[in-house]
């Protein structure tokens, strides 16, 4: 087969697609759509420390002459039970790659190579890749040049590793504070997922058709709704109309599909009644056909099999989701029943080639084929890289002159159950970490501290329970103390012990877990200690900054002068906060959602329906802080904005005495509209640093607008409301 067309690494790619799938049988084709496997069932480690490939990966293979797609080689968690005693590392990964990939060619009559799926949720998942912050995180930084350089980093680990697509977050939006995969999302706002949904698409998958060897293909999570399941409860039903679901929670596809991302991953939640999996007009009526996409769908863990409650069986199923527009099934059995599908006539063959041929594309377009692959070293300098997301993203909330430590501050009292612990720092979907991996924000404290600075340290209380016994102890550091670090927060670290679902979701939460996959609450409470510590160190009467680390918006009452959120910050995050605790940096982080008052009132999302938005007779319907909330340690004034064409033009002034960035937020109000309109809605935002006394005119340009349109700029979403706006008439009727 050495001189086949399709193995012409000159010829055009749609031409190599071509002669490879004529040369094709039924049961090959079927073989391409299959991704059943777990990948950590594929290999095991030998005595000598080396790997050999199990029977379960034989059997296979030998089942389609092939692989078409494995999931999860390099992945390492409680649920698969890889850790550094028995999976792959940053030493060894790329060899079991090859190992696997050497089988696979060799099984398969043609010489088709699988596509290694790996997660990248906020970093490679696997032994050695570098946790980045979560999601949340990223969004609270509301830079999307920096999370670029952070997915182009990702991206070259993954492929180091001999791995080829990632799979990413990106299209959920949090709507629901109380869903345990809030972490996940880049926050509340469309049009901010869509601007870091971009950001990721280029730096992941470069420019140009092919990818470069440093380069991988994204699989952006989940299309499309999945952030509005009922109740925030994981994979429940949903009440989306057709109308919600394109104004909050398809701008972000859009604008990764615009941005040339090679996949999308169907979600669990239905769309009008019709799970996305099985929705023919979302996957090929919009996706496909409206938008023009021609890249790879692939479905959930599991979500074809459950189709089977609409149509009867597995293998009807299976027809369903590929009628429907899924190219790649994941642990399905559906889709392993297509060629009976086929003869039975629920799918015709040529609906199956062309899913066929998505897969086979993806492959030529990372140049699978090619016997001269260049590799790609492992960069460097995930760590700092890291951090900068970190220390972008940790927020102030709250802010009465105890912050940043003054030098009048000779002891401080660190307290808190997540204090001194990285365990908790690093949010779902985390590979195990190395002994000594990271930095607390105990361990950054008394490393960056001024010579003099005493640092002593208190648990007080674990993370939940009510077990009040260390609180004594806090209680007399703070005391003794000029100011208390009180470290409060969640955790979405699995343990062993953890019951799993079928797909990976947490069926149990145990031990700390408060948060993830799976962990989904009914109120937003802290565990019941840490209200019990924080009452106590604040009645001490010593000054107290309260810092969260949280995947989701935590209900904490203002008894305390200083507030930070740092959304789950990495392994390196204790550190970025201790830069801003100590004034070494900015806290430079804007909420990506609202913070509710109490769980009672939610939804509390800004850009609600403009309607009698009343409030409670016993509650305030407002939230606490509102979406784009974010303080500084220095000041700055707004200048009265200017509309110069397709852009918003305003004075911005640091009328304080230390450095800092504000992001200019430009909302809009529409005024006239054929549908009822939302109060606000983000449409640019532009994030400037500048020094004491500096102005600066910021020019955002706007885009997509559409129609008559009020325009105001301010530092948050309540400050816009407040804030006099300007009106016009905009040509451009195009979708933000």
């Amino acid at each position: 087969m050495s001189d086949a067309f399709y193995r012409d690494p000159t010829a055009p790619t749609e031409a190599r697609v071509r002669d490879l799938l004529a040369r094709m049988t039924l049961r090959e084709k079927v073989g391409q759509l299959n991704q059943r496997m777990y990948g950590w069932d594929a290999y095991r480690r030998t005595p000598d420390g080396g790997f050999e490939l199990t029977e379960a990966l034989h059997a296979e293979t030998d089942r389609f002459e092939g692989l078409g797609a494995l999931y999860g080689l390099q992945r390492a968690d409680a649920w698969s039970g890889v850790d550094h005693g028995n999976g792959p590392g940053a030493q060894d990964g790329a060899a079991l790659a090859e190992l696997v990939q050497r089988h696979v060619v060799g099984r398969s009559r043609l010489g088709i190579p699988a596509l290694f799926v790996e997660e990248v949720p906020h970093g490679l998942m696997a032994l050695d890749g570098t946790v980045l912050p979560v999601n949340l995180a990223v969004g609270a930084g509301w830079d999307p040049a920096l999370y670029e350089r952070a997915a182009a980093h990702a991206a070259a680990e993954l492929r180091a590793r001999g791995g080829h697509v990632a799979l990413v977050s990106a299209l959920d939006i949090a709507r629901d504070p109380r869903w345990g995969r809030t972490e996940e999302c880049f926050g509340e706002d469309p049009y901010l997922a869509a601007r870091l949904t971009e950001a990721l698409v280029r730096g992941a998958q470069g420019p140009g058709e092919d990818f470069a060897p440093d380069k991988a293909p994204v699989v952006l999570k989940h299309f499309a709704g999945q952030g509005a399941t009922v109740g925030g409860r994981n994979s429940a039903e949903s009440e989306l109309g057709w109308r919600e679901l394109h104004e909050i929670h398809l701008p972000a596809a859009r604008a990764g599909v615009r941005a040339g991302a090679a996949a999308v991953m169907a979600a669990y939640n239905e769309v009008d009644g019709m799970p996305c999996s099985g929705n023919r007009a979302l996957l090929t009526g919009l996706l496909r056909e409206e938008w023009g996409f021609d890249g790879l769908v692939m479905a959930d863990g599991l979500a074809v099999d459950r189709l089977a409650r609409i149509t009867g069986d597995k293998t009807s199923a299976g027809a369903l989701a590929l009628n429907s527009g899924v190219d790649l099934s994941l642990w399905d059995e559906g889709f392993t029943h297509l060629e009976e599908a086929v003869e039975r006539g629920l799918v015709e063959e040529s609906v199956l080639d062309a899913a066929v041929a998505r897969v086979l594309r993806l492959k030529f377009r990372l140049g699978l084929f090619e016997p001269q692959r260049t590799t790609c070293p492992a960069p460097a300098g995930g760590a700092e890289l890291s951090k900068d997301v970190a220390r972008a993203a940790v927020t102030l909330l709250r802010n009465d002159g105890v912050l940043p430590v003054g030098a009048h501050v000779s002891r401080i009292a660190v307290l808190g159950p997540q204090a001194a612990t990285t365990a908790h720092q690093s949010g779902d979907y985390t590979a195990p970490q190395r002994p000594g991996t990271g930095s607390s924000v105990l361990d950054g404290l008394r490393r960056l501290a001024p010579p003099g600075l005493d640092i002593r340290h208190a648990p007080g209380c674990s993370l939940t329970g009510d077990d009040l016994s260390g609180i004594p102890e806090a209680i007399a550091q703070a005391a003794a103390s000029d100011l208390a670090v009180l470290v409060l927060g969640g955790s979405s670290a699995r343990t062993p012990e953890t019951v799993f679902d079928a797909n990976g979701a947490a069926l149990t939460a145990v031990s700390e877990m408060t948060c993830g996959e799976g962990v989904d609450l009914a109120g937003l409470r802290l565990g019941d200690a840490q209200y019990a510590l924080l009452d106590a160190v604040v009645a001490t009467g010593t000054p107290t900054a309260v810092v969260l680390v949280q995947g989701r918006p935590h209900l904490v009452p203002d008894t305390a002068p200083a507030l930070l959120s740092a959304w789950y910050p990495g392994p390196w995050g204790g550190e970025a906060i201790a830069e801003v605790l100590l004034g070494l940096a900015e806290p430079a982080g804007r909420l990506p959602v609202s913070v509710p008052r109490s769980a009672a009132q939610l939804p509390v999302y800004y850009n609600h329906k403009d309607t009698e938005y009343g409030g409670y007779a016993d509650e305030s319907a407002e939230p606490r802080y509102s979406f784009g909330h974010g303080l500084s340690y220095t000041s700055f004034a707004y200048g009265e904005p200017r509309l110069t064409g397709p852009a918003v033009e305003v004075d911005v002034t640091n009328t304080g005495q230390r450095y800092g960035r504000s992001v200019v937020q430009v909302y809009l109000r529409r005024l006239i509209t054929p549908t009822w309109p939302r109060t606000l809605e983000l449409c640019a935002f532009e994030g400037v640093g500048l020094a004491p006394g500096e102005r600066r005119t910021v020019t955002v340009p706007l885009a997509g607008l559409g129609g008559t349109v009020e325009i105001r700029v301010a530092a948050s979403a309540r400050e816009a409301l407040r804030a006099r706006g300007q009106s016009f008439t905009a040509p451009d009727d195009t979708p933000l």
